[in-house]
Order: C-alpha cells, then structure tokens, then sequence
C-alpha cells in the first residue's frame, strides 16, 4: 500500500522552531545588578562621601556594567537603572531626567538626521566616489582619497558608524572585489583587509578633527561644563587643538599601515575607471544633493561663528533640520525611522544625567582629589600626571564597548583628576576628548565602527587586536602632551609640514 504524502517520511512537519528567548539575558543581568548591590552593601562606604552619592554611584556602576555585557538593549538598560534611581529615592524625578533637556543631548540627535541625509541623497557616497577617481591608481593611493574623504564628510556627518556602514565600507567592498580580494577568503589580503584598517584606524583622525564629527565630542564638552571648563568659541578651539596630531595622524596612518600591514596588491589601475563608470551612472548632482550641501555649509558657518551671533550649536543644527524638512530632503517619518537617535536619547540622556548628579553629590570631587593626592605623593610635575592619567585612560577602554558608554563612565571623573593635579583645563578636557576618538580602532568591539569594519569579513580577529595595539602607541607617542602647553606647540608644528613633507611627518612621529 503506498504511503500517503502526509506521512512521507520527506513530508514529515518539521518541530516549530522555538519561540525566541524573551527579555533580559539571565547571566549577564544577574552580574550586572550584582556589581551594584556589591559596591552599595559589601563594599565600605568612604568618609566624605555621603550615602546618597554612594547609592547613587552603585546603580551607576551597574548601568555600566550593564552597557558592556548587554542584559537588554542599551537603552532598555539605561531606563531600567533610572528607574531605579528614581524608585530607591536616590534622585527625585525632575533631576533624574534633568539631562533629557540638555542642549548637547539634541545636538546629537539632530546630528544622525544630518547623517541620514548624506546617506539618503547619496551626497556621501558622490564624494568618496570623486576621490576614488582621482587617487585610486595604487592602493596607498585609494586609501589615501578614501581618508581625504571622510574627513571633509565628518564635520556635518557626525557619527563615525554611519560613515562606516553607509559610505566607506560599501566602497572598500566594491574596490576590493573588483580587484579579485573577497571577505572571508585568504584574498582579502590583496587590498581589502588593508583599506579596511587603513580606513578604521583613520576616521579616529577624522572625528577627532572637528567638534561636530562624532557624537561623543559634543558629550566631552558638556561634561567638561559640568565641571567648570568653559571653552569659549568651542567648534573654532577644538578645531584648533586637534588639527596639528588629527592631520598628522590622517597623512601618517595610511604609510604607516603599508609598511606594517602591507596589501599584496599594489597597484590597481582599473579603480578609477570604475570609479567614472559609478560617477556616470549615478548621473549629475541630483537637486537634493545641492541642498545637502549648502544646508550644512550653513549650519558649519553658524557653528564657527556661533560666539559672535551669540547663538547655541543646537539652534543652529535645529535651523539645518528644520530648512532639510522644509526643502523635502528629509521628511518626517525619516526622523521617526532613525532609531539610533532616539535610542541615543535615551542612553545618553540617562548616563549624562547621572555623571552630573555623581558630580553635583560631590562623589567626582572626592575620587579625584584622592588620586590626585597619590600623585602629589610621587612629585610628579603637572606634565607627567597629564601623561599617566591620560595613558591610563585610553587603554582601559579595552573593558568597554563604547565609546560614548567610557565617556559617560569616565571622563568626567578622569578630568577632575587632571584639574586636581593643576593640569590645565582646556588642555586637559580637549586632550581627553581626542583620545575617546582614536581609542575606537582598539579591537572589534571597541566602537560602532569597529563592529561595522570587522563585520566586513575582510580583517582577522588577531590582526585587529594586533593593529590596534600598534597603532595605539604610535598615537599616543604623536599627541606629544610634554610640549603641548601653549600655542607655539602649534605654530612648530604647522611651520614645518609644508617644508618636510611626508617625511617629516614621519620624523616628528
């Protein structure tokens, strides 16, 4: 008797797939919420420091601990230990949420709607594209238009993810393949896995260049406020602060990375004829583009003569939001749809809230004071204490996964160590604020863009660690903190580039 086509052994149901675990992850909500009640109830609370602040600091550490070990989504997270905060009595409401009205915190946000913009328009993608042609006849020179580029995108493009995946990352995929370096393959050592590091280990240059290049500056510099360090005309000091080592590390990197993480393939002739066959399908400058384009000329030019009109970084990046919606470059639900804006709101909102509470309790003040008191033991001037602290504070970074989560949990208390140790303020605010960018290419989860490049396929897990750790040093031993202490530091610098070239960039690192 023939089996029927029910019971067919090929026919047969398959069992359902089981349902998706829901809710928090039990091991690490369990140590997540365990490092908390350890520090408020195992661990003394110190003289000087009031309960309050030491409560407060329990639930803070736990978010933290949280933030890396990923219980529930960052953001689920953060309103789980402000909820807390405000349950326990350690905060009232109205200071518990204090900081979702900070002007910084929307500066942010409208910031990934301009990043959705240069995406949404292709504007982005036109201008790398444009570099490719011209530069792209070698692969140190591909590398080379691919870095020019993104540090032109990065002042009105201010999140180093976005331009990871929505720009550069797809481009590399494209150079890479057309010259026979596949992901996941030992040919990606042809091209790709090196335009990929060179690129990864670049854009921390790039953030670092201008304020307005990546989220976690604008979070430095109001921390920094918190703390009594007021930086006048922000976007033209930083600018002026990070252009000599952010140049520096933009016309090093790529040379430095094609002597120590060299592609087999040097040359590739047929990038820019590629390069002009995308330009010509993608057509002329489409309108949108040209309002991308003289919208964030726009809102730059506000930004740098901000001061002078007496008007807010956040009104004049709300006057580029509002003339992008009016224009149809952006509509509404392209705002609602921009997850990572929101989802940076609430995080951020939540950390920055926190740290300023930690700071208004005095805790801050007390932590800093203490370790600046141990420095004073070893008679260490104010220049070797910049270098330790500053040491110390970018390779801790291999225990987080954000950059945005080391500022929230560190900086604020890193800087009150360097104040009490008489560094300068400015110096030290800004010099902390360079370091969150470049300590972003430490390993595959050191950032947004670290997740985004290593996810290429192109790069093994051992060469990121290794080339990050390289890089590292080489960073740190650039920033050169033991003349940094004025403005001839600069004018050094700046007058010996045109004259030494390449090569003396590479002398001077």
């Amino acid at each position: 008797m023939p089996t029927s086509a029910s019971q067919s052994p090929d026919n047969q149901l398959s069992p359902p797939n089981p349902p998706p675990k829901q809710g928090a992850k039990p091991i690490p909500f369990l140590i997540s919420v365990a490092i908390g009640i350890i520090v408020r109830f195992a661990v003394p609370k110190p003289a000087g420091v009031s309960t309050k602040a030491w409560q407060l600091l329990a639930i803070f550490l736990s978010t933290i601990t949280g933030l890396v070990l990923n219980p529930l989504p960052v953001g689920a997270w953060a309103i789980l230990g402000l909820t807390v905060t405000v349950v326990t009595k350690t905060l009232t409401f109205s200071a518990a949420f204090n900081a979702f009205t900070s002007e910084v915190i929307w500066l942010i946000v409208i910031s990934f709607f301009f990043a959705r913009g240069f995406v949404k328009t292709g504007l982005g993608d036109r201008i790398a594209t444009y570099f490719v042609k011209w530069m792209g006849k070698s692969t140190l020179g591909l590398s080379y238009g691919l870095t020019i580029s993104e540090a032109l995108i990065a002042p009105a493009m201010p999140s180093t993810t976005a331009r990871a995946g929505g720009v550069f990352l797809p481009i590399i995929k494209s150079l890479s393949l057309a010259a026979d370096s596949k992901p996941n393959d030992p040919s990606s050592k042809k091209i790709g896995a090196y335009l990929v590091q060179s690129q990864f280990q670049s854009a921390g240059n790039s953030s670092a260049l201008f304020l307005t290049a990546a989220a976690q500056n604008l979070l430095c510099i109001k921390l920094a406020e918190q703390l009594g360090v007021q930086i006048s005309s922000p976007w033209l000091t930083w600018a002026k602060f990070a252009c000599v080592p952010a140049i520096i590390g933009l016309l090093a990197t790529p040379a430095i990375l094609y002597k120590l993480f060299p592609p087999e393939t040097k040359n590739t002739p047929e990038a820019p004829a590629m390069a002009a066959r995308k330009l010509e399908a993608m057509g002329p400058v489409t309108k949108n583009e040209w309002f991308m384009v003289g919208t964030m000329l726009v809102a730059v030019s506000l930004w740098i003569a901000g001061e002078k009109l007496k008007m807010a970084s956040v009104v004049a990046a709300m006057i580029g939001l509002s003339v992008l919606l009016s224009l149809g470059v952006l509509d509404w639900d392209d705002c609602l749809s921009e997850k990572s804006a929101w989802d940076t709101l609430a995080w951020f909102g939540v950390l920055v809230g926190m740290a300023g509470q930690l700071t208004t309790l005095g805790l801050v003040g007390w932590m800093s004071n203490s370790v600046a008191d141990l420095l004073k033991s070893m008679s260490l001037s104010w220049p070797a204490a910049l270098a330790i602290l500053q040491v110390l504070y970018f390779f801790v970074h291999y225990l987080f996964a954000s950059q945005t989560g080391h500022v929230a949990a560190l900086y604020s208390a890193f800087l009150a160590m360097h104040l009490a140790a008489k560094v300068p303020g400015v110096l030290a605010a800004l010099a902390l604020a360079y370091n969150t960018n470049l300590f972003g290419a430490l390993t595959h989860y050191s950032s947004g863009q670290a997740a985004v490049y290593y996810g290429g396929g192109f790069v093994e897990l051992r060469d990121v660690f290794k080339v990050g750790l390289a890089m590292a040093l080489i960073n740190e031993k650039k920033k050169g903190f033991r003349n940094f202490d004025s403005g001839q530091f600069i004018h050094e610098k700046l007058r010996r580039i045109p004259i030494t070239g390449l090569k003396g960039v590479k002398s001077w690192i």
